[in-house]
């Protein structure tokens, strides 16, 4: 029984630190965060994007292990989904940006005249995904 327990703690750890190292070399390796406060403008804030990233970290880390649930306003919620929407866009802009994504995609599907078309494309397909999974499958 002893073995077992030091057996899964052993294992937890082993993927808690594989995927904390994907997600700093994420953040660092390929520099999203200095892009996206390039981008914004809001280099001055850079302990506030430090800090929301450890809170963020930590809270996450919480909430997966408990299952928390909240009562909120529906007023409320919108607004934490609107916020967390911007942020993960803000941060695919700055991973696409870095990484040039679309100036390449565009070219090896041969429409380097049509980025925008392509850009709002992505856009519109994801914005209807994501209705399309809140109508059907969030109660």
């Amino acid at each position: 029984m002893i073995i077992k327990i030091v057996f899964v703690v052993f294992l937890s750890l082993a993927g808690g630190l594989a995927v904390g190292a994907g997600f700093v070399a994420f953040l660092t390796v390929l520099g999203i965060l200095p892009r996206l406060m390039q981008l914004s403008k809001t280099m001055k804030m850079i302990r506030s994007y430090e800090w929301a990233i450890v809170i963020g970290a930590v809270v996450g880390t919480y909430a997966s292990l408990r299952d928390p649930v909240f009562i909120l306003s529906p007023v409320l919620i919108m607004a934490m989904g609107l916020a967390s929407g911007v942020f993960v866009g803000m941060l695919a802009a700055g991973l696409t940006e870095v990484l040039n994504v679309f100036p390449i995609l565009a070219k090896r599907i041969g429409i380097e005249d049509r980025i925008e078309i392509l850009m709002m494309a992505i856009v519109l397909g994801k914005i209807f995904g994501s209705l399309f999974h809140w109508i059907y499958f969030v109660n």
